[in-house]
């Protein structure tokens, strides 16, 4: 189930989409995957040294409290509980855009039927993590099929007799500020490797089950992407899949049919789902651990008969739901669109300060000063427009902090 979570939280709607933001970059977006890899990995490798050194921490923000104290703590847990619930709008929207293709009446009624589906799932992680993930790995199976089925037609093309028309190695070789380009986008679909990590509560063994579940479903996840996508980029026209809403059904319509095309769309609807269901499980998690660490208020680790932090999760959803309403307007909608691409900034963050936590606590140095420099070169390859405002983003919740602390004071006897 922890392999599960990883995976199938890392795996969503994007990797869908992803070549065709891939597709300019040609060969420079697998040297961008390896890259991508090696660092996911080695910040992977250092959220699960601390877990063994630190079990009692509580995940992420215990590390970085340990470290650096519970003000930078607060900042990351709260910033990062606001870029789940907003990533979440997202995999539900795109959810329902998939189904839609099946049931052209849900496009029609967008708005409330991603509400009905954020709610199904938010019912589903209220009987608990294990109920959850079950669900999960059940997701996660089918979801895996699409990308087993380009796996499977890579070495049927090249063994027809008509060639593939492979995109040519650039002649002037690889470009640095391409590929740290390409690379922006690999992460963003690499995003999740910390998840068995926040949801270290509900994790048996965790000292042993988390470092495993973290390093083999990062590991697992990262091979598959640098296969699958690197194929459909180098095996297409650039133009086609850049142009293309669906390049795997390009990819599978182009080496195969258009009728298993076709379903590419209900698989990708299914992944969409299960990292909606994993995400919820970590937007319900996160606050209830930064509550027992005394960052909220208590009211947010209140749980219910099955162990699920209850409000946590459905105060979660209100607010998910609340975003799918504002996005239903069109002001709203750039707004939206901005906070969406701000979750990635601030799980960046989230990453570079549990590098500096493995630092400061001497916790596998040699990979944890890797990890800060990957962190650091991405966070700056994502704009510094963007970065600012992800920190404008996690000082807004302090006046809560101190609500929360002084609250607490009387009880502490301060």
């Amino acid at each position: 189930m922890g392999v599960a979570l990883v995976m199938g939280n890392m795996i969503g709607s994007g990797v869908f989409l992803l070549p065709a933001s891939l597709a300019p970059f040609g060969w420079n977006a697998v040297a961008g995957w390896a890259l991508t890899i090696a660092g996911a990995l080695a910040l992977a490798a250092v959220l699960a040294r601390l877990t063994v050194a630190f079990p009692e921490a509580g995940g992420p923000t215990g590390f970085v409290a340990r470290a650096f104290g519970r003000i930078p703590s607060f900042m990351i847990g709260w910033a990062y509980w606001i870029s789940v619930w907003t990533a979440n709008v997202t995999l539900a929207v795109a959810a329902v855009s998939f189904l839609s293709i099946f049931a052209l009446a849900l496009a029609d009624h967008m708005a409330v039927a991603t509400i009905a589906l954020i709610w199904i799932v938010t019912a589903i992680n209220w009987r608990g993590a294990r109920a959850a993930g079950r669900f999960q790995i059940v997701t996660l199976s089918i979801k895996l099929v699409p990308l087993a089925v380009v796996i499977v037609l890579i070495p049927i093309a090249f063994g027809r007799a008509e060639p593939v028309a492979l995109t040519p190695f650039p002649a002037e070789g690889l470009s640095l500020t391409t590929v740290s380009a390409s690379a922006i986008f690999t992460l963003w679909a690499l995003l999740g490797f910390e998840s068995a990590s926040v949801a270290a509560d509900k994790v048996d063994r965790p000292a042993i089950t988390i470092p495993r579940a973290t390093m083999i479903g990062t590991l697992a996840t990262g091979l598959l992407y640098l296969i699958v996508c690197s194929a459909i980029v180098l095996m297409l026209p650039a133009e086609a899949v850049a142009a293309s809403g669906s390049p795997f059904s390009l990819f599978v319509e182009t080496y195969w049919s258009h009728e298993p095309a076709l379903l590419v769309a209900a698989f990708a609807a299914v992944s969409a789902l299960g990292t909606l269901n994993g995400w919820t499980l970590i937007q319900a998690e996160l606050p209830a651990t930064l509550a027992r660490q005394g960052l909220l208020p208590g009211w947010f680790a209140r749980t219910n008969r099955h162990g699920t932090p209850a409000n946590a999760l459905i105060l979660s959803s209100a607010i998910a739901t609340a975003c799918v309403i504002l996005n239903d307007n069109k002001s709203t909608a750039e707004m939206f669109n901005f906070m969406a691409v701000l979750s990635t900034s601030v799980t960046l963050w989230l990453y570079l300060a549990c590098a500096g936590a493995a630092l400061r606590l001497g916790v596998a140095m040699p990979v944890a000063a890797l990890g800060l420099i990957y962190a650091v070169w991405t966070l700056w390859g994502a704009g510094l427009g963007v970065s600012a405002m992800s920190l404008i983003l996690m000082a807004a919740g302090l006046p809560l902090y101190w609500w929360t602390r002084r609250a607490s004071a009387p009880a502490r006897g301060e």
